[in-house]
């Protein structure tokens, strides 16, 4: 009879994500992942296979929780030009709380190991491209409100919108000041008005 698991697996990929958001991946090692996720090896290589799995698995985690949450946001949104004022201005809320200047797990894991592993960049350019469908149709909105510039497609101004956050979250990892973050918002902001 096989043996009950004696951990929840939701809770075990969040300290996955943790742990792997905070290290990378390749810098994770084997006894980090016993230590940090409070099981034995042997449970671990029999729920996840291997480091990788487990890796691929808290990716996963992440894109269901977080890059959830802000397709759930956009595709109930009233005011498209407030919404996405909100997401870049929620960057750099959120830089401002990341004491440990992680940056984003999914900005982070595209430049560790996108080029390098083709799964794992499948997995990234997926979840890429579901935030930029989103701020494709949110734009649309913005655009057909009067909200946002017609001078340039929705999908142009959607891969500058989220070329515009990748950038935001990795100056702010790199110790970009608020100010500048904020320079870059509004910036930003500017190129979208109608």
């Amino acid at each position: 009879m096989a043996r009950k698991k004696e951990f929840d697996e939701d809770q075990l990929l969040d300290k996955a994500v943790a742990l792997f958001w905070d290290k990378g991946y390749h810098a994770t090692s084997a006894q980090d992942l016993v230590d940090g996720l409070g099981i034995n090896r042997s449970s671990l290589y029999n729920t996840y296979t291997d480091k990788r799995t487990l890796f691929t698995k808290s990716l996963r985690q992440y894109q269901a929780k977080n890059t959830n949450a802000v397709l759930s946001m956009l595709k109930n949104i009233v005011d498209a030009r407030e919404a996405i004022s909100q997401i870049l201005h929620g960057v750099i809320k959120e830089s401002e709380e990341d004491t440990l200047a992680k940056g984003c797990f999914m900005v982070n894991t595209a430049v560790e190991l996108s080029s390098h592993d083709k799964e794992i960049g499948a997995l990234v350019t997926e979840n890429n491209q579901s935030v930029e469908d989103a701020f494709a149709r949110t734009i649309e909105k913005g655009q057909a409100h009067g909200q946002f510039t017609k001078a340039k497609d929705a999908r142009a101004l959607a891969h500058f919108v989220f070329s515009t956050i990748s950038g935001l979250r990795v100056s702010a990892r790199a110790g970009a000041d608020k100010q500048t973050l904020e320079d870059i918002v509004q910036v930003a902001l500017l190129v979208l008005n109608a």
